[in-house]
């Protein structure tokens, strides 16, 4: 079947979602009194997984999940609006730091050029992707935008990709998914009936995935290879 989309994800494809965090963390720990060390950040990346998790599997609200990751990670309680509060801190550095990887808009020009839709396909907040492409200038190139709320399923399950690809109006053979986490935009994506490469930037493997770029400037390559 013929090639007619690419289905691209957001955080760590097109916008550099683990520097903006750290960036933001290092901004807004001082501000609660805290100290924004390494393993500040690296304990925050793992308490926000665990209930983002709970998010995207419809168990808790948006605004729940952001509650639960502050209580874990500064170990104390408080009023919804009183940590509402206190993660709107948080929000608004690491907006700031917001920064589209110097590839993705070249990558996203090149594809259109090529005759190839783009769209995008996030584990992310809609309205906060919706922002984060605008802010990066990003929006104009990315084409439509699939998340999880409007999808009612995460990535890595298959109705996220074939609920995009029905509203996209693609055939699951004719998308090809390209994202940074494996098991997320391969596996999931092929497992659904996509084609799919691994963006692997950091070079954190698997090293058995045959189909693997490490900067999105290879994706047209690939594709003339393909």
């Amino acid at each position: 079947m013929k090639l007619r989309g690419v289905l691209l994800d957001l955080d760590g494809t097109l916008v550099d979602h683990e520097s903006a965090a750290a960036a933001g963390l290092r901004g807004w720990l001082p501000t609660i009194g805290l100290v924004p060390t390494e393993a500040a950040i690296v304990r925050w990346a793992a308490v926000q997984e665990k209930h983002l998790l709970a998010w995207r599997d419809g168990r808790i609200s948006f605004a729940e999940q952001r509650r639960r990751r502050l209580r874990d990670f500064l170990g104390t309680g408080g009023t919804d609006a009183e940590l509402d509060e206190t993660f709107a801190g948080y929000v608004t550095h690491y907006e700031d730091a917001w920064r589209a990887f110097d590839d993705a808009a070249g990558a996203l020009t090149g594809l259109a050029a090529a005759g190839l839709a783009t769209a995008v396909l996030t584990n992310g907040s809609r309205g906060q992707q919706l922002r984060k492409l605008e802010r990066t200038g990003l929006a104009e190139l990315a084409g439509p935008v699939f998340a999880v709320d409007d999808l009612g399923a995460a990535k890595p399950h298959a109705a996220a990709f074939l609920k995009s690809c029905a509203r996209w109006g693609y055939a699951p053979g004719e998308v090809l998914s390209v994202g940074d986490d494996h098991a997320l935009d391969v596996l999931g994506a092929r497992a659904a009936g996509l084609s799919a490469v691994h963006l692997d930037r950091h070079g954190r493997g698997p090293a058995g995935e045959a189909h693997r770029l490490t900067s999105l400037r290879e994706l047209g390559a690939y594709l003339g290879a393909g």
